[in-house]
């Protein structure tokens, strides 16, 4: 169960005074609403990012991801299929505005796909966030699968 970056760069589309999104594709050996299921769920989100979670699919509650280095609300969600989040890290500035970070989650035969787009990441933060992704979101998704499927 090893996840497979179908598309991982940052695109060269620019905007006045924004940073680049930050769009980023990946598949699991899982269906998509178990990949959605997966973040929005605190306890399951905490077993694979490592750190304690808080997280609901209600527009406007809170996040916070490990130990609140990451923070924010969550905007909008469709049950298995979409989540928007306002997001921010410690690494942001006072002054920065939130970033918008859009997970879509789709099926792709029997692998489900996520696929990211992650914009206005401040200048100072964005290469962290784009090696973020790959290092404490996809890649422990695919351990905490690989796992889970070894377990049954």
């Amino acid at each position: 169960m090893t996840a497979r970056f179908a598309r991982c760069q940052t695109t060269s589309v620019s905007f006045s005074g924004m940073t680049k999104p930050i769009i980023q594709g990946v598949q699991f050996d899982t269906s998509a609403k178990e990949l959605y299921d997966l973040y929005m769920d605190p306890k399951r989100h905490a077993a694979f990012t490592g750190g304690p979670v808080k997280i609901s699919p209600k527009p406007g509650s809170k996040f916070e991801a490990f130990g609140k280095m990451l923070w924010g609300s969550t905007i909008a969600t469709i049950p298995g299929k979409l989540i928007v989040q306002r997001w921010r890290s410690m690494n942001f500035k006072e002054t920065d505005p939130d970033s918008i970070l859009t997970l879509t989650f789709s099926q792709d035969g029997k692998r489900g796909r996520i696929d990211m787009v992650h914009i206005n990441v401040p200048e100072q933060d964005h290469a962290g966030v784009t090696k973020g992704w790959k290092k404490y979101y996809w890649g422990p998704i695919g351990e905490y699968l690989k796992k889970k499927e070894i377990g049954k």
